[in-house]
């Protein structure tokens, strides 16, 4: 059994962690949460220990694995505190401010045996786990362009930010989602070109990015995302020399959580029909072919168990350490743009 405590008890944990660590009762047991306010909006949950002494996580000899979902500004400095009293980190995303404080928490873990990782769940996204599985049928023959968006009509959201900051933009806030999905799934490109945009004018709130990323041969990968789009774009679009798939509808997890519909129930997170994507190619014989796709489906609770098999079982951590980095890297060049 992994043991584990989190640092922070707000939407991020009750919402995105607890649901799916909670899930795995054979593999894991939540044991405390540590928050600095006494009183918390969410429910307590029988069993788990609320506190508002760190040390009662630091020095408790069972807790073995600690989650740290707190502001992005903090997360260095605590897992660099939770690696210092012997425990392994889980980092919510994006994992650290700069590449450099990666390296460093890295290199720390390493130094002393343990784990230290980015929560990279959208790894385990519905429509990227079908956008993949397309890819991997070879249908639509060799890859020539992805295009992957991210969009939200919340124009409340960068309107009410006055002032610009790295680390609120919108870039390091999503695209540690989608460009953590890229990497996984391709690696790591040959070239790179990032627009990064304040729609809004000058010194005020990144609301817009547009990545591409060059890969061997002709492949092109576009990350897309924006705050003022009425009508989303596609999650996916995957186009090949033999034909193309569409997946408009994003993964359902998120919307259900939303509603407090948990992954207790059996249909939690699993698409409509009429959300599968369309697959559209020519066969061998030139045959024309228009398909729905089944959507996979989505788990976040795969983090876990994966996390559970690196720690209890010695496999491989589910996100390398050089992915992290140089994510991080990307963020920080692509940044630039409005920061000069």
């Amino acid at each position: 059994m992994l043991t584990i405590a989190y640092i922070g008890n707000g939407k991020s944990v009750n919402r995105y962690h607890l649901p799916f660590s909670l899930k795995l009762k054979d593999k894991i047991k939540v044991k405390t949460i540590y928050s600095r306010k006494p009183d918390s909006s969410w429910p307590k949950i029988d069993g788990i220990n609320y506190t508002n002494d760190i040390h009662d996580i630091y020095d408790d000899p069972e807790i073995q694995l600690v989650v740290i979902s707190t502001p992005s500004n903090t997360h260095f400095s605590l897992a660099k505190d939770v690696l210092e009293h012997g425990k392994g980190a889980l980092v919510e995303k994006p994992f650290t401010e700069t590449s450099a404080q990666a390296r460093e928490l890295f290199s720390l873990a390493k130094e002393k045996g343990l784990f230290v990782q980015c929560y990279q769940n959208r790894r385990y996204d519905s429509d990227f786990l079908t956008t993949q599985k397309v890819i991997k049928s070879g249908l639509l023959g060799d890859l020539l362009e992805v295009e992957m968006s991210y969009d939200y009509f919340r124009p409340e959201v960068p309107e009410s930010v006055k002032e610009f900051s790295v680390y609120n933009s919108y870039l390091y806030g999503h695209a540690c989602h989608t460009l953590d999905q890229v990497i996984s799934f391709f690696g790591k490109p040959r070239d790179t070109h990032f627009e990064v945009r304040q729609l809004l004018g000058k010194r005020r709130m990144n609301d817009y990015f547009d990545l591409d990323l060059f890969y061997d041969g002709p492949l092109k990968v576009s990350v897309k995302s924006s705050y003022f789009r009425l009508k989303a774009r596609p999650s996916f679009v995957v186009y090949g020399k033999k034909g193309v798939f569409v997946k408009q509808e994003k993964d359902r997890q998120e919307v259900d959580l939303k509603h407090f519909y948990m992954p207790d129930h059996a249909d939690f997170g699993i698409d409509r029909p009429e959300d599968y994507g369309t697959l559209t190619y020519l066969d061998d014989a030139g045959k024309y072919h228009e398909e729905k796709v089944e959507s996979e489906i989505g788990d976040y609770s795969r983090m876990y168990a994966a996390i559970y098999d690196a720690m209890m079982n010695g496999k491989e951590k589910p996100v390398k350490d050089e992915e992290t980095v140089l994510q991080l890297e990307m963020l920080e060049t692509a940044i630039k743009q409005i920061q000069e």
